[in-house]
């Protein structure tokens, strides 16, 4: 017996010994791994990055190309939360490498620093990178823009974007088991691993040669590492898997090992076997499972059987699976969503610009055919012709207005509205509208709530809904105009977006017509995209509706399929208030002589002319400017002013800026604004209180008459021109 013992007994340390070399080497495998598929993740999340720090650089390009290389788009694009979104360091360079401007989000980068790290990047034609500031570490990208076409354009700078890395690594911390840290020359710069630690890893670093395995704290660690960036001082990132967490499990199996051993090998050898069929083997389908999912296979089949830990991960393992799956999908739904978003927003700032030069154009044409008309005789056969530029004048106005609706750059003058008051209004014009093989219905909602916004562009709205469902209708059908007090939870707002949860208005509009398919829903908002025949329509109807829609605060959701109709469904917010009654006064008549003096500032030269004519018709006394500073000048010398009459869009001064110096000296002057348009990034704060806006193209009765009903109204209460974006 005690030979047997001593013979059981060896037989069991050799095999513990054995096991433990063994499991030993499979932990070190195991170990090295796991560190390379933390450098994998790495990689692909730094791709990841960059891919998204280009789209932020072209984007910045072009808007600092569309500026010509105006250094304040940098501090304009740093102040907007959607345009720095995931952008912690914005840079510009003019043609010859000189940073002429730097934004950042978190700490100071210093400028000297920052041209130095420029010089190097341009030195060596890279077009993304790793900067330093001395405090934090950033991740670059960097973009060349022209004055044309890359081939044949002069290079006007570079845009350069970045990323910062947190000093405690939270992002690789959240997906990566082991520690990372980030080296920059010789030192650390950012790691996951505690201070003191950190310390002792960068004082081994700086002191000795690159060891693959190294000691912290009496902790040991494989160590692995990867260049991000050559030269005088490199940046590398390094991943340190800790041996403790994995040798404390194989020390507790060779306890348990070493005591079942004690009794007989055979149990030991049963033991073994018991513990293999149970851990090892799931483990290594877990593991093969994690591979496929490195690979992009989220269907690889991964058994969990019992409910031990190993059974708990791999489930965790498989609902995690899941939801990787579910977020790459998001994912990709959010970048086509964002992707149709930044394309309708470059037509629109196009169309925007086109039309606010359009519209000076128009008010000359329109000017001074109303003028042409005021001198022809009825008998003059030039009549008709001057009757005819004014129609062509007319309509060019009406589509400049419908592009300024879809950019949403036109001027909006809110009120509290109740809409159904505002349809039924409407319903006499829309059933003449109707042809007779349609069937025309309104169904109010009951205790219909409120919404804010412009009257006139609502019913625009309505009426290129109505004319819309006509048109899909050739053979007859039904229609149905709707409003309802409606309550959007999460659920629906997942459904609709980008509409979030909240009250709201809806009106909706539907129709039995043929419907559309996907691929025309998806195109139904742009600009100049229609279905009709070639006469028939300009493609503005639904983009108008599309711009109202989004200035009022909404949103709208369209459901059609072929054959089974269209409804548009209109979000408006819902507000507390009471419905605003309109003036009792109406509009003041034109044709009275007046002794008041009014400045008239336009920097367009023909536009100012012609409204000062306009004004000196009608017996005012006219002062004009050509800028903001022109004015101020002529305020100086003149007497009393009674109405100022200013362009809002004009150089060295704005004309709300204008308004406010000239209010300081004179509390009774009237403002009267006038534009064609609205820049994006202005906002209805900057209009004085009380103030009166005058749309691009304007007719000479509609001068007159907005100077007047500003001159006779002594104090408006809360009146505000508003844009809202």
């Amino acid at each position: 017996m005690l030979s047997l013992a001593v013979v059981t007994a060896g037989l069991t340390w050799a095999t513990l010994l054995v096991v433990r070399r063994t499991a030993e080497e499979r932990v070190q495998r195991e170990i090295q791994e796991e560190s390379q598929n933390a450098m994998i993740t790495f990689q692909v999340l730094q791709h990841g990055h960059v891919v998204a720090l280009m789209r932020r650089a072209d984007l910045l390009a072009s808007l600092v190309t569309m500026r010509n290389g105006d250094p304040s788009a940098i501090e304009d694009v740093g102040k907007d939360p959607w345009h720095s979104d995931e952008c912690d360091l914005m840079v510009l360079s003019d043609s010859s490498g000189k940073i002429v401007a730097l934004h950042t989000t978190m700490d100071e980068f210093p400028l000297a620093t920052a041209q130095e790290a420029l010089n190097q990047a341009l030195k060596v034609h890279g077009d993304a990178g790793w900067w330093y500031s001395g405090t934090r570490l950033y991740q670059v990208v960097l973009k060349p823009f022209y004055g044309g076409s890359p081939a044949k354009g002069s290079l006007l700078g570079t845009v350069i974007v970045g990323r910062g890395i947190d000093p405690e690594a939270m992002e690789l911390r959240r997906v990566a088991s082991s520690h990372v840290a980030f080296r920059y020359g010789n030192d650390i710069v950012a790691s996951t691993l505690p201070l003191f630690k950190e310390q002792q890893f960068a004082a081994q670093l700086r002191t000795g040669p690159w060891q693959e395995q190294v000691t912290l704290d009496g902790e040991r660690f494989f160590a692995s590492a990867v260049g991000l960036t050559t030269g005088a001082k490199p940046v590398s990132i390094i991943v340190l898997k800790s041996y403790n967490d994995a040798l404390a499990y194989l020390e507790k199996q060779n306890q348990l090992l070493g005591g079942l051993g004690v009794l007989a090998v055979l149990a030991g050898g049963m033991l073994v076997f018991f513990v293999s069929d149970r851990f090892t083997r799931p483990l290594a389908r877990l593991v093969e499972g994690v591979q496929a999912l490195e690979k992009g296979n989220f269907s690889y089949p991964v058994r969990a059987e019992g409910s031990d830990e190993v059974a708990q991960v791999t489930r965790a393992f498989d609902r995690m699976r899941k939801t990787l799956r579910s977020d790459e999908a998001q994912k990709q739904q959010l970048e086509e969503q964002l992707r149709q978003a930044q394309k309708m927003e470059a037509v629109g700032r196009l169309a925007g610009g086109v039309a606010h030069d359009f519209n000076n154009l128009l008010t000359i044409i329109k000017g001074h055919g109303e003028l042409m008309l005021d001198k022809l005789q009825a008998s003059d056969p030039l009549l008709r012709n001057a009757n005819q530029i004014e129609k062509a004048a007319n309509r060019a106005a009406s589509l400049t207005r419908q592009l300024l609706a879809f950019s949403r750059m036109q001027v909006l003058e809110p009120k509290v509205l109740d809409l159904n008051a505002l349809v039924a209004e409407m319903c006499s014009l829309l059933k003449r509208l109707v042809r007779e093989d349609i069937s025309f219905t309104f169904k109010a909602g009951e205790s219909l709530g409120r919404v804010k916004a412009d009257p006139g562009q609502i019913e625009q709205v309505i009426m290129n809904l109505t004319v819309n469902a006509c048109d899909a209708m050739p053979t007859g059908g039904k229609l149905i105009v709707e409003t309802r007090n409606v309550r959007v939870d999460e659920a629906t707002a997942k459904t609709r977006p980008p509409l979030l949860p909240g009250n709201y208005i809806r009106l909706s509009v539907e129709d039995t017509g043929h419907g559309m398919d996907a691929t025309t829903k998806e195109r139904i908002f742009e600009p100049f995209f229609t279905t009709k025949e070639m006469g028939k329509g300009t493609g503005l109807g639904l983009a108008t509706v599309y711009g109202v829609v989004k200035q009022s605060g909404g949103c709208i959701w369209v459901e059609s399929e072929p054959g089974k109709g269209t409804q548009f469904e209109v979000y408006l917010p819902l507000v507390h208030e009471e419905a605003e009654l309109p003036s009792p006064d109406g509009a003041p008549k034109n044709g009275t002589n007046h002794a008041e003096s009014v400045l008239i500032v336009e920097d367009e030269e023909a536009v100012r002319e012609l409204a000062a004519e306009f004004m000196k018709s009608a017996g005012y006394k006219v002062l004009t400017a050509s800028d903001g500073m022109e004015a101020v000048e002529v305020a100086k010398r003149s007497g009393p002013i009674k109405v100022l009459i200013t362009d809002i869009v004009m150089p060295n001064m704005r004309g709300p800026e204008l308004a406010k110096v000239l209010k300081a000296s004179r509390k009774n002057l009237k403002i009267v604004y006038m534009s064609g348009y609205l820049e994006f990034n202005k906002a209805d704060d900057e209009f004085l209180e009380g103030s009166y806006f005058l749309q691009k193209p304007f007719s000479r009765d509609s001068l007159v008459c907005k100077v007047e009903e500003a001159l006779k109204q002594k104090h408006v209460a809360g009146s505000r021109v508003v844009q809202v974006l």
